[in-house]
C-alpha cells in the first residue's frame, strides 16, 4: 500500500542554545566523546556549526541533524524503526513529507474552527469501510501532540479497533472495560515517544458495541475526559457499519468525515453528514485519502 495522501475538500519557537547540539548527539548515542573532540576542534578551525562539522566528518547523518533540532525546538519524532510504531504512522516517522504538511493545515484548520471556541472533542468519521479513518486519526493525533496539545486518541471502535496495534501497544482493557464498570482511567497508556500523547485502547471486544457507546455513561466519561485533556480524537467505526459513529460523535458535539478517493460515493457522504446533523452533531468538514 503506497502512503496516505491527506487532502482537505473545499467545504517556533526558539532554539536551545548551541552548545546543546553535541550534547544531544552524545545522550542519543549518535556520538562518541573522542568523536566530539573531533567535532569541536573543526568546528574551531573551520567556524562551522557543531551539527555541520559532525556531517563533514561522517560521524553522523543529516537526519541524526534533523532529530536533535526537532528536539531542540520540542517537536519529537521517531527515526524509522524505533519505538515499533506502525510504519504507516507518517506522522511519526515522516513529519516533513508532502502528505504530513497538509496533515497540519487539517490540524491548523481545526484549531481555528473547533478548537479556538473552547471545544475539546471532535469524532473522526469514516464513512466507508477500508477508508483510511483510523490511519487518519492516529496520524492527526500525533500532530497535535506535537504542537503541544495534551492529547488523547481513543479508539471507540470496539468492532475492529487499529489503535493498539499502530502504536504497539500490549493487550489491556480499554474503553469497552471502562464503559461496563470492569476499569478505570488507568486504561490510557502514555505513547512515550511523543510526551503529549496518550491513547485509550479499545479494550475488550463486547457483544453490544453499539449499547455501550449510547449509554448516559459515555456522556460522563466524555466530560470527564475533556477537563483532562485539550484535544480528544475519537476513532469510530465506518458510518456505513452501524450507528456507533452517531452516538459517539453526537457526544464530542462534532465530527470529521473521512473519505477514500475513487472509492467513497457521494450519496453516502451526503447521508452520513445528514444523520449526524439530525443527531445534534455539528459536521466541520471532510477529508480524502489517496492511497
Amino acid at each position: 500500500m503506497n502512503s496516505p495522501i491527506f487532502n482537505t475538500l473545499p467545504a517556533g519557537a526558539g532554539a536551545g542554545p548551541e552548545t546543546s547540539m553535541g550534547a544531544l548527539l552524545l545522550d542519543s548515542g549518535k556520538l562518541k566523546p573522542e568523536d566530539a573532540e573531533r567535532v569541536l576542534r573543526m568546528q574551531k578551525e573551520t567556524g562551522i556549526r557543531f551539527g555541520e562539522a559532525a556531517v563533514r566528518l561522517g560521524l553522523v547523518s543529516e537526519d541524526d541533524i534533523q532529530q536533535v533540532l526537532a528536539r531542540q525546538f520540542s517537536y519529537p519524532y521517531l527515526q524509522k524503526g524505533q519505538a515499533g510504531l506502525s510504519p504507516k504512522l507518517l506522522a511519526a516517522y515522516d513529519p516533513f513529507c508532502p502528505q504530513v504538511e497538509s496533515l497540519r493545515a487539517i490540524r491548523s484548520q481545526l484549531m481555528l474552527r473547533w478548537f479556538a471556541r473552547g471545544r475539546r472533542a471532535l469524532a473522526i468519521v469514516g464513512v466507508d469501510p477500508e477508508d483510511g479513518s483510523a490511519l487518519f486519526a492516529s496520524n492527526l493525533a500525533i500532530v497535535f501532540s506535537q504542537l503541544g496539545e495534551q492529547t488523547l486518541l481513543v479508539d471507540a471502535n470496539l468492532r475492529a479497533p487499529r489503535q493498539q496495534d499502530a502504536f504497539a501497544l500490549k493487550p489491556r482493557q480499554g474503553l469497552s472495560d471502562l464503559l461496563a464498570g470492569r476499569a478505570d482511567l488507568d486504561v490510557i497508556a502514555r505513547v512515550p515517544a511523543f510526551i503529549d500523547l496518550s491513547i485509550m485502547p479499545a479494550g475488550t471486544l463486547p457483544p453490544n458495541p453499539g449499547e455501550l457507546l449510547a449509554r448516559e455513561g459515555f456522556r460522563n466519561l466524555n466530560t470527564q475526559l475533556e477537563s483532562r485533556y485539550d484535544i480528544v480524537l475519537y476513532d469510530v467505526p465506518p458510518f456505513q457499519l452501524g450507528m456507533d459513529a452517531v452516538a459517539v460523535a453526537s457526544r464530542a458535539g462534532g465530527a470529521l468525515l473521512v473519505t477514500r478517493k475513487n472509492y467513497t460515493r457521494i450519496s453516502h457522504i451526503g447521508r452520513a453528514a445528514e444523520q449526524l446533523v439530525d443527531a445534534g452533531c455539528e459536521v466541520l468538514g471532510s477529508v480524502v485519502m489517496e492511497f
